[in-house]
């Protein structure tokens, strides 16, 4: 009877631990969405500034080239957003940044891509 529950305990630990391990993943994820979703919303904000100075005649060319890139950014984040309406939804997305990324193209929003993360921690 021993020996059974010496068995037994093993692959309730591995359980555990792997039970664990996904949770602070999941923390993980959900805390840098957090991180990209409020840059997002710093940088619109600064961008409605922008746009606002500008159609007053204080904007500069410089500052109009920032706030059109965040523009874009929004379009990139509206796009994705299409595609979380639709069936299948955790599949598809995901799908789609990968096929971006094999054609070349940058489908995620800047504060959510990966590749800007890594460059803005090395500045």
């Amino acid at each position: 009877m021993r020996l059974i529950k010496v068995v037994h305990k093993a692959p309730l630990r591995v359980a555990r631990i792997s039970k664990r391990k996904q949770q602070v993943r999941l923390r993980r994820s959900m805390l840098a969405l957090k991180v990209a979703l409020a840059q997002e919303k710093q940088e619109t904000k600064e961008m409605l500034s922008i746009y606002k100075r500008y159609t007053m005649g204080e904007g500069k060319k410089a500052e109009l080239k920032v706030a059109n890139k965040q523009l874009v950014d929004i379009c990139k984040g509206l796009g994705l957003g299409v595609f979380a309406l639709l069936p299948f939804a955790p599949i598809t997305i995901p799908l789609i940044v990968k096929l971006g990324q094999w054609v070349g193209v940058d489908v995620l929003p800047s504060s959510f891509s990966i590749n800007n993360k890594s460059n803005q921690n090395r500045k």
